[in-house]
């Protein structure tokens, strides 16, 4: 039976032999941003070896390729921290993007993370006949390979593709129509009338921001929006609202965070910025939907240098057409529409992601851990403290599995219940008397060498012939 399986196995080789296929001892993850580095850290220090891939030339790709210049972090050093490496104690309380990536840089370095640039994920299977995931990436020549690996962790988040919205004369408007993720400086706007698609932190700051390079913005807001003022009482507002949970329920502390941003900021439903139902923090965790932390461009709607306007039915060549029947004429439009996940493009999953949106089916905090290996982090919709929450929690698991896997490890000898598998790139060959086949079996070592995997599985690496 062995010797009939081992003829699978070289016909099988012999036809494929054009893509590389490697092993990952450990942990595969894909992306290398914040969450995946932070993943990684947290495994090395459980003595977890992992391997990132990177469909970009860098880590934490969104930060360094798709933000504007005068971005900061919008929460305090302290809350933004991944595990086990501080902020350097001579940033800024809310350090600059330069400041965030010269510090992912560092953390990478620091723990020695094991990264593939340029390799974009196509496709990842679980086989549940060889029992691990494979996954088929392409290089930036198009070369195709293939890892092998016990453990998947998706780690791409929540930004991971741009959103654009289809809107009605998009391809007749003469002017530039750019995704913030393009939009780097106020430079290009200079003296321009430029409409900002989108109220969010980057809507607002991008609005903010173009002001202060004499252009002149204005904003479209469809929906309620909370607007908070970044510090209240001295402090973050942020942290104030943390130490504010651990004694009182969500809903007292949405009144008090109300409460003091009408002192602070006024009606803001004066300017066109009318505010939810629900409370800030109990609408986040809700929905999702992130409170507008104010860094100063409420001041410049009050003073009338941004225009508040409602939501857009049609471009026409140089205007705009709002719902409200009312027309404007605009140089240029910047959508601040935000991102999304593209994990339903390539992992072939369906029980732990939901297929329309992305994201883990169970939310935070249980939406972590998949089936057969599989996990996710980065998509809490709570930012970097959500991430490192979860790459802490899928660290100490796959610790566990994989302390559990070594204990069966083949030395001749393999635990009762674990059975080996031989495993070509796209067919596993079972061989249920593996031992007796093994041992009486001859065949020329110069073909092949068999490695044995931690879950007791014998992989067929490719070698010429």
């Amino acid at each position: 039976m062995f010797m009939d399986s081992w003829k699978g196995v070289q016909d099988h080789l012999s036809k494929n032999m054009s893509v590389r296929c490697t092993r990952v001892p450990g942990a595969l993850i894909v992306g290398a941003g914040p969450s995946g580095l932070a993943t990684a850290a947290c495994l090395k220090e459980r003595g977890v070896p992992s391997l990132l891939l990177e469909r970009t030339h860098c880590v934490a790709s969104l930060w360094q390729l798709k933000t504007y210049d005068r971005l900061r972090l919008h929460l305090p050093r302290q809350f933004c921290q991944l595990p086990f490496r501080p902020f350097p104690t001579n940033f800024p309380a809310y350090p600059t993007k330069q400041h965030f990536i010269a510090y992912l840089e560092d953390y990478k370095k620091h723990f020695s993370i094991e990264t593939v640039f340029n390799c974009t994920v196509v496709s990842a299977e679980f086989d549940h006949l060889c029992e691990l995931w494979r996954v088929k990436t392409k290089g930036p020549k198009q070369e195709e390979a293939e890892y092998v690996s016990r453990f998947l962790i998706v780690a791409t988040g929540e930004n991971a593709e741009e959103i654009v919205p289809q809107i009605e004369g998009m391809d007749q408007f003469q002017g530039p129509i750019v995704h913030t993720s393009s939009y780097k400086t106020g430079d290009l706007f200079e003296e321009k009338r430029v409409l900002v698609v989108g109220c969010g932190n980057s809507g607002m700051e991008v609005c903010l921001d173009l002001c202060n390079h004499n252009a002149f913005p204005s904003l479209v807001v469809r929906d309620s929006v909370h607007v908070l003022p970044q510090k209240m009482l001295g402090r973050s507002t942020f942290g104030l609202s943390m130490w504010l949970l651990r004694w009182l329920p969500v809903r007292m502390v949405d009144q008090i965070l109300l409460l003091v941003s009408r002192f602070m900021l006024g009606d803001t439903s004066r300017f066109g910025l009318h505010r939810p139902k629900l409370g800030p923090i109990e609408l986040k965790n809700a929905t999702g939907k992130t409170p507008v932390l104010d860094i100063g461009t409420l001041a410049k709607i009050k003073r009338g240098d941004i225009k508040i306007c409602p939501g857009i039915k049609r471009l026409t060549q140089r205007a705009v057409e709002f719902v409200d029947g009312t027309t404007e004429k605009y140089d240029a439009i910047i959508l601040a529409t935000g991102y999304k996940s593209n994990v339903p493009g390539w992992l072939k999953e369906t029980s732990m992601f939901c297929q329309d949106n992305g994201l883990p089916r169970q939310p935070f905090p249980n939406g972590w851990k998949g089936e057969n290996g599989l996990y996710a982090v980065g998509f809490t919709k709570r930012g970097l403290l959500g991430a490192s929450i979860d790459a802490r929690r899928i660290a100490e698991d796959v610790e566990l599995c994989w302390k559990a896997d070594r204990g069966c490890r083949f030395h001749g000898l393999c635990s009762p219940t674990t059975t080996p598998t031989l495993t070509s790139r796209n067919h596993c060959f079972s061989t249920p008397k593996w031992r007796e086949n093994f041992r009486s079996t001859s065949f020329d070592c110069r073909l092949v060498s068999l490695e044995v995997t931690p879950c007791g599985t014998l992989l067929i690496p490719r070698h010429s012939y």
